[in-house]
């Protein structure tokens, strides 16, 4: 029997754990892949290197949005993509200037424009807190009080923290539940654009280059976090490599993944194939649809949308290729496959059997009953509305705060209110036509989807109609007056309950569903989860260590590959392109949108050595968060910022694809953003910043 459970633990770790010849790994800075590094590169940095990039590593948040950044002056200059920052660029374009559009450099520092809601935040220290979270469990209780358990510890931290260090204090949650670390960061909420590219040079070849290479993108922008009224002083920044990284390379990239899934059970990975990613598509195809319309109306409203239609279509593309991945026999296979050999391990052993046996069953259980609640939870809401939105969390933020820390929403905790402020009193504009238009399409959707005997569809809509619901209260609100969310912020329940805000009203009248609903989905879904998921991370962790990296959530990581062409079919596929790969493929497509060049770049190209590299892919192991991260070498200098993936890649949300497979990250080259600045936007000033 003992044999057996060998051979069965060694067909596992066969199975699941990450090849020391794979550059697999999105990995926390407690636990970086030293071993793999050493094996496969010859690498050992020292923990002052790894401390080093971590602080020269920041995560930009813009309400739900947000990517990643690093230090590259000791002023305080931020570097990360365009389309990292173009949410903040088309907020600051103002008075009939279009700065996505045209791009934007501040020459001096006083030319450079506050961002209305843009926080930059450095992960100062970590430690772990696993011990205290779980000992807060009381012995016998239920999987509510056990995970009201858990969040009031988890609260009782930050706030402790917070208290004790004045900084943002965060308990991040690892393995499912599996480890518990505090994350603290050092805020900076004085952000300033200094310097963004026209979209169409950030984005050239539109969507039907995204996901693919060759490309030929300077996704590129600039920002600057002062302090007191002052640039920065930053210790940590990453200085610019003064040799073009080459092929075979190893490179390394620190940044903040969004989200991956790839330590799901089948039962989990089921529902996600069958129902979660349907209904996620759904929902962003209605929205995408509805701002297309709008866009329709005229050039304003075009560019009211743009941003939020961009965004959208990424995601969508995104999507369906991770959708794909799980449509595919083999890579599911692969997955149950992973499921089934830890299971089988676990039963190996008696003491496993017992400890951790049952929470595979306990997770399939409860997702029996999720998919006919599915359209439920992700209609009954007005989060396609800005506007919408603000109302819910005004709504919700009066009936949050006067609880005590510990029982409130996790958005509520007091280590997140200021960022919940700055969100809801942004000055960034507000559209009403294009609210109206997102509220009225999305009720609409909501009303096909939920049918009109839905409590929410009652309750919003009731014997109107969606449009004439969203002109009432689209129309009617004064939410868009940042006073006068202030007002309500301040006057906190008493002023949210007599407030007669059409908006307000409307969001009054639909909270009790929404909290039914979420109450509904924590019990029933996300606490068993995190039960029955600390234990099979716990199982994880007997069976063969921790050589497994958590799944990504928004979190900091740090990533690692060599940059390297690959083959694609019948051919191969360079590992970098040129400038003269920009300029052929627009005058191949006769600069027929979305090939054409900005005015500044129509004729630039005797300015140019077109031999400069401007793109070039990598095998890390990246994902959506990933974009605005360095790309650095052995030295931690920049040899580029990472933007995009090919469409190889999109599986990864599920399953690591290997790189031999060609699976590849994309990469705005450090080279190409001197010699765009330099000869294409006369940013010399600039330029010996980022060199100095």
């Amino acid at each position: 029997m003992r044999n057996l459970s060998i051979v069965i633990i060694i067909a596992f770790c066969l199975t699941f754990v990450p090849s020391r010849f794979a550059d697999e790994g999105m990995w926390t800075f407690d636990n970086p892949p030293l071993k793999q590094w050493k094996e496969k590169y010859g690498f050992e940095p020292s923990q002052a290197w790894l401390d080093h990039i971590r602080l020269s590593t920041v995560r930009l948040s813009e309400g739900a949005g947000g990517g990643t950044g690093s230090f590259v002056s000791a002023d305080g200059l931020v570097f990360t993509n365009q389309h990292v920052g173009a949410g903040q660029v088309a907020k600051l374009s103002k008075g009939g200037r279009d700065l996505v559009k045209e791009g934007f450099y501040a020459r001096t520092r006083e030319e450079e424009l506050k961002c209305p809601d843009l926080e930059v935040n450095v992960m100062v220290s970590y430690e772990v807190v696993t011990k205290r979270v779980q000992g807060a469990v009381k012995p016998g209780a239920s999987g509510k009080d056990a995970a009201a358990q858990r969040r009031a510890e988890m609260a009782a931290i930050e706030k402790e923290e917070a208290a004790k260090t004045g900084l943002k204090c965060e308990v991040v949650t690892l393995y499912s539940g599996g480890e518990y670390w505090l994350y603290r960061f050092k805020r900076y909420t004085d952000v300033r654009l200094v310097f963004s590219p026209e979209e169409q040079i950030a984005y050239f070849g539109g969507d039907y280059d995204n996901f693919t290479f060759p490309r030929h993108d300077l996704d590129i922008t600039f920002f600057r976090v002062y302090e007191n009224g002052q640039p920065a002083k930053i210790e940590h920044y990453l200085k610019w490599a003064t040799k073009d990284v080459s092929e075979g390379e190893l490179v390394i990239v620190p940044g903040f993944p969004g989200s991956t899934a790839r330590l799901l059970t089948s039962a989990q990975l089921r529902y996600h194939r069958d129902v979660g990613n349907p209904l996620q598509r759904q929902v962003w195809t209605s929205r995408s649809a509805a701002l297309k319309n709008y866009a329709k109306r005229g050039a304003e409203q075009q560019r009211q949308a743009s941003q939020a239609i961009r965004s959208l279509e990424n995601s969508i593309k995104r999507l369906v290729g991770q959708q794909a991945g799980l449509e595919n026999p083999r890579i599911f296979k692969k997955k149950e496959d992973e499921d089934a050999a830890l299971r089988k391990a676990v039963a190996s052993k008696p003491e496993w059997r017992r400890e951790y046996g049952d929470a595979w069953s306990q997770v399939e259980k409860a997702y029996v009953a999720l998919p006919a609640m599915a359209k439920r939870i992700a209609f009954s809401n007005l989060n396609a509305s800005r506007l919408g939105t603000i109302a819910s969390n005004l709504v919700r933020y009066a009936e949050e705060v006067p609880k005590p820390n510990d029982q409130r929403y996790e958005e509520f905790r007091d280590n997140r209110l200021d960022a919940l402020k700055r969100n809801l009193l942004s000055p960034a504009p507000v559209y009403p036509e294009m609210e109206e238009a997102i509220l009225a399409a999305w009720l609409e959707e909501g009303k096909k989807a939920l049918g009109d005997a839905d409590p929410f569809i009652r309750a919003a809509i009731g014997a109107s109609t969606p449009a004439e619901v969203a002109k009432r209260v689209a129309g009617g609100t004064k939410l868009n007056d940042q006073a006068f969310r202030k007002t309500l912020f301040e006057g906190g329940v008493a002023a949210i309950n007599k407030s007669d805000d059409p908006l307000i009203a409307l969001a009054r009248k639909i909270e009790p569903i929404i909290r039914e609903l979420r109450a509904w989905n924590e019990e029933k879904i996300q606490n068993v989860e995190t039960s029955a998921g600390a234990k099979i991370a716990e199982a994880r962790f007997a069976v063969y260590g921790k050589s497994v990296y958590p799944d990504a959530n928004f979190n900091l990581r740090i990533e690692y590959g060599t940059v390297a062409g690959y083959e694609e079919d019948t051919t191969l596929v360079p590992f970098k392109t040129t400038f003269f790969g920009l300029f052929d493929r627009a005058n191949s497509f006769n600069e027929k949108p979305p090939y054409h060049l900005p005015p500044r770049w129509k004729g630039a190209s005797a300015k140019l050595d077109l031999s400069t590299p401007l793109n070039f892919v990598y095998s890390a192991d990246t994902i959506g968060g990933n974009s605005g991260s360095p790309v650095i070498n052995r030295n931690a200098e920049i040899v580029g910022v990472n933007f995009d993936s090919n469409i190889q890649k999109l599986p990864n949300r599920y399953l690591y694809v290997d790189e031999s497979e060609g699976a590849r990250a994309v990469g705005v080259h450090a080279a190409a953003v001197i010699e765009a600045l330099r000869k294409i936007y006369g940013a010399d000033k600039l330029v010996a910043e980022i060199r100095s």
